[in-house]
């Protein structure tokens, strides 16, 4: 629908030969003033205008944008693209055939079911490590990931073919945000005859990585990507702004990440939920593209909707490098300096909160053992780590003979005395030796959030060639893996020379996708995890990536740690976090002599020189060329053909969803919830990781039990995110974090619960499925935070199938809040200042909640009254826009949009 202009802003911009249509944001007022973000958006209202859902009191509503003011004003983004991976995407797929039928059923025509907006989805999530340190693990792991996820990629396939607008990067070619910021963003968006900047939505939540090229975007619930790419605009109210000032330089030593773990631990301080953060300054110049990048990708970590950078002659000088074409460079230029996007040091906007950093500040540092936030500098490290150590070491089982006194020397601070326990484990090859708490188990280089960065990514191979050449090498019990986000990393080494180095220490290539960071580590060798579960040893991880979130990195390990590249490759040859590897050793050479971390660390100048000659245009040209054909596995599948999809009843992987069962024409009225149950009581800081069927599947678990129901081997289970498409193995997963702590089961991990009905304890699952056979319905109570971490729709999906109404927390995360509302669940809050706890809620109470009928009169109430036995309280609704209250009336977001379609 072309725009009704009120503003006369449209106009025409040539550049070369060509000539498109824009849309000029100087013809509002107040325009000057605005952010870089708020820019872009007010753009996206101008080209959208339709006088119903973007009218042109919205537009002014942005252009006189109050910084100071709490955000009340609704608007209607229209995102130019969606991004998906194969663990959201699967899932997004499943129900777009599945609306498919149900339109159909309606009367309607089932082809009107199509992406509207370009849909490109990265397969880079089934990847598992099993194979590793040996020269066939990627070959090997790829062979594997083909043999467990026939049905899946058979099913994209399918996909690909039967919607327009909908490409799909096969396995095996990277990870979807890297892919995405060094081929697939456009930055300036050239479509139709227009140019606009390129937006987009994702279903990852580091999907704002590409913030780092000035792009628009952040992550959604799979639920609202799909409705995106139906058509239908984000609601969202006009945001608070942080400026966040960088100036000066990086120190020689420090890295992208070290940068970026400061930035979480400052902005995680500040409070920016919600809000977008926008850099700006006379330090902006100095960072490079990939540490922009770097940063954007971990905005989910510091809690802002995005992180983004303007646009620079950084940024066309990297999309030079990533073989951009001559025409989509000059675009960019032009565009931006039309639009007022180009960055300016000089001028500063408008922003609601101002931050800083001098960029010369930063130090070496990791993160952990739990959270991306808690940055701890190198030098502490090791004390940091003895501090935390006696959360993960059960006090009965240390005694006296379990403590080790350290003398001062060995600690900067103080006498520390730390628990031991050095356990022998015999490999296979014979050798012996001990494992101990604070063993690091799993050194990985992984990540789009740091392999997307040659600085960093060049750096741990020349520390590892500097390692290697002195004789040094990654302990035996360290499994060490090398899963890049694209196949440029690989070029580049091996034309550097430095793959045989990373090689020498383990680090061979085990795969192109998400391995360590989301819990694909694959197993540990048999003697390794037997020793560390018998003798309940408290081990860590190191890798280079973006969550290090309890019991998501891999189930035999409790501690871990985010660091650089480097420094991976430096804990790999240490093997144990308890060494200080600023003032202590890493290793001996054949010699006898000590080597340090300092004696092998790469200069700046190295590292540059290294890039120079090892990385460049045509490298990533030639690797993107043909991204959407795929190797020979991939062009062999056969692919299902057809409109609609012909499901296979005995699959385990892809089922056809239930969401639209019995659907009428008209939704019915909303109702107040009656004589509910706590199904979970939950403390703060449950994650989506928590909620939502994550890692691997344990055999005797209900998802387990489905599976070997179904005639399906534990060697052949996958993961839960492999099994997306399929809704059973999901409910039965969902709550079933090994970490999680239901405080209905005192002292019990795992997806337990008390089943009011009869008194005993039982999974979630199980309980679910009584209350819901007895007709009642459940609630959740939650503390601070509550669906904090990665925007999993089936953190929301799992919920409402498992029988939820409502959620009653002390705060949410932005995007599991929304996604709750778009499978009809209630989000309620408690009145400022009170808890479950200070309300007296033990959970085992019935609930009443009364006053929500008031949605059926097009208004949403402020509060709800909530009974719990004798506890009654008036609960806020998180129902936030009038989008949301839309689509909780009609049960969820798909039921409003496929309602509008018929």
């Amino acid at each position: 629908m072309a725009s009704l202009d009120t503003f006369g802003a449209k106009s025409q911009l040539s550049v070369g030969d060509a000539s498109y249509e824009i849309f000029e944001v100087s013809k509002v007022e107040g325009h000057d003033r605005l952010p870089f973000s708020l820019k872009i958006l007010l753009e996206n209202l101008l080209r959208t205008e339709d006088g119903a859902n973007i009218t042109a009191d919205h537009i002014r509503a942005l252009g006189s944008w109050d910084p100071k003011a709490e955000p009340s004003v609704e608007i209607q983004f229209t995102p130019a693209r969606v991004l998906m991976q194969d663990f959201t995407g699967v899932p997004c797929v499943v129900d777009l055939a599945t609306m498919r039928e149900a339109v159909r059923d309606l009367g309607g025509d089932p082809s009107k079911v199509n992406p509207l907006a370009p849909a490109e989805l990265v397969i880079d999530h089934s990847v598992i490590a099993d194979v590793f340190g040996r020269p066939d693990a990627f070959e090997r792991n790829v062979e594997i990931e083909y043999g467990r996820n026939q049905e899946r990629y058979q099913f994209l396939r399918w996909g690909q073919t039967a919607f327009n607008e909908f490409k799909v990067v096969p396995p095996g070619t990277g990870i979807v945000h890297q892919v995405n910021i060094e081929h697939l963003a456009r930055v300036i968006m050239p479509r139709d005859g227009q140019a606009y900047p390129d937006t987009v939505v994702g279903t990852d939540s580091h999907t704002t990585m590409v913030n780092g090229l000035g792009v628009l975007g952040w992550g959604v619930g799979g639920i609202e990507a799909e409705a995106a790419m139906l058509g239908q605009p984000v609601s969202m109210l006009i945001p608070k702004v942080v400026g966040f000032k960088l100036h000066g330089e990086l120190p020689p030593g420090a890295t992208a990440t070290d940068l970026v773990l400061t930035i979480t631990e400052q902005l995680r301080k500040h409070g920016v939920v919600g809000k977008f953060v926008e850099f700006y300054g006379t330090g902006v110049p100095s960072v490079a593209l990939a540490n922009r990048a770097t940063i954007g990708n971990m905005s989910p970590e510091f809690g802002s909707t995005c992180a983004i950078f303007p646009i620079d002659q950084e940024t066309i000088t990297y999309l030079k490098l990533t073989g951009r074409s001559e025409a989509q460079l000059a675009l960019v230029e032009a565009y931006a300096k039309q639009q007022g996007l180009w960055h300016d040091p000089s001028v500063e906007a408008s922003y609601s909160e101002y931050l800083e950093l001098d960029l010369s500040t930063v130090v070496p540092s990791i993160a952990g053992p739990k959270r991306p936030q808690d940055r701890v500098s190198l030098t502490d490290a090791k004390t940091a780590f003895r501090a935390s150590l006696p959360d993960y070491v059960k006090d009965d089982g240390v005694d006296e003979s379990g403590l080790e006194s350290f003398p001062a020397s060995d600690s900067p601070t103080h006498t520390e005395m730390r628990a031991t326990n050095p356990t022998p484990v015999t490999a296979p090859d014979g050798t012996v030796y001990h494992l101990d708490h604070g063993a690091v188990v799993i050194a990985s280089i992984t990540s789009c959030t740091n392999t997307s960065n040659p600085q960093v990514m060049i750096g741990a191979a020349l520390l590892a060639k500097k390692a290697v050449e002195r004789g040094l090498t990654a302990k035996p019990w360290v499994k060490t893996t090398l899963a890049p986000g694209s196949k440029v990393v690989t070029d580049y080494y091996a034309r550097a020379g430095l793959t045989p180095y990373l090689e020498k220490l383990g680090f061979h290539l085990v795969g192109y996708g998400c391995v360590t960071c989301i819990g694909n580590s694959g197993p540990l060798n048999d003697e390794i995890s037997t020793a560390i579960n018998q003798n309940d040893l408290a081990v860590v991880s190191v890798l280079s990536g973006n969550r290090n979130f309890e019991g998501r990195i891999q189930p035999d390990v409790k501690m871990n740690y985010l660091a650089s590249p480097p420094l991976v490759v430096a804990y790999a040859i240490a093997g144990t976090m308890d060494l200080d590897l600023t003032r202590e050793p890493l290793g001996v050479d054949p010699n006898g002599n000590a080597v340090y971390l300092g004696d092998i660390w790469p200069t700046p100048q190295e590292i540059q020189e290294t890039i120079n000659g090892a990385v460049n245009a045509e490298m990533f040209a030639k690797g993107y060329v043909d991204v959407f054909a795929g190797d020979d596995r991939w062009k062999n599948l056969s692919t299902p053909t057809g409109n609609t999809f012909a499901w296979d009843t005995s699959s385990t992987y892809v089922r056809k969803p239930p969401y639209f069962e019995g659907m009428a024409p008209q939704p019915a009225p909303v109702t107040d919830i009656h004589v509910a149950r706590v199904l979970a009581k939950l403390g703060d800081s449950v994650t989506t990781d928590h909620i939502s069927p994550a890692g691997s599947i344990k055999a005797d678990s209900p998802a387990g039990r489905y599976l070997t129901d179904h005639g399906i081997d534990r060697k052949d289970f996958n993961s839960y995110g492999s099994r997306r498409g399929n809704h059973e193995v999901m409910i039965r997963g969902t709550f079933a974090n090994i970490r999680l702590r239901n405080q209905l089961v005192p002292g019990v991990e795992g997806g337990f619960t008390r089943n009011h009905l009869t008194g005993a304890q039982e999974s979630i699952y199980d309980a679910s499925q009584a209350y819901q056979a007895a007709g009642v319905p459940l609630v959740i109570l939650a503390g601070k935070e509550y669906g904090s971490g990665s925007s999993r729709d089936w953190a929301a999906k799992g919920t409402a199938l498992l029988g939820v109404k409502a959620v009653i927390a002390e705060s949410y995360e932005r995007i599991h809040r929304s996604n709750l509302i778009g499978m009809g669940v209630l989000p309620l809050q408690y009145p400022a200042g009170q808890t479950a706890d200070s309300l007296g809620l033990t959970g085992s109470e019935t609930f009443e909640i009364t006053g929500v009928t008031a949605l059926n009169d097009g208004q949403t109430p402020r509060t709800v009254r909530v009974k719990a036995d004798n506890v009654e309280f008036d609960a806020v609704v998180r129902i936030d826009t009038p989008g949301e209250a839309d689509y909780y009336r009609h049960g969820g977001i798909l039921h409003y949009v496929l309602r509008k379609m018929v």
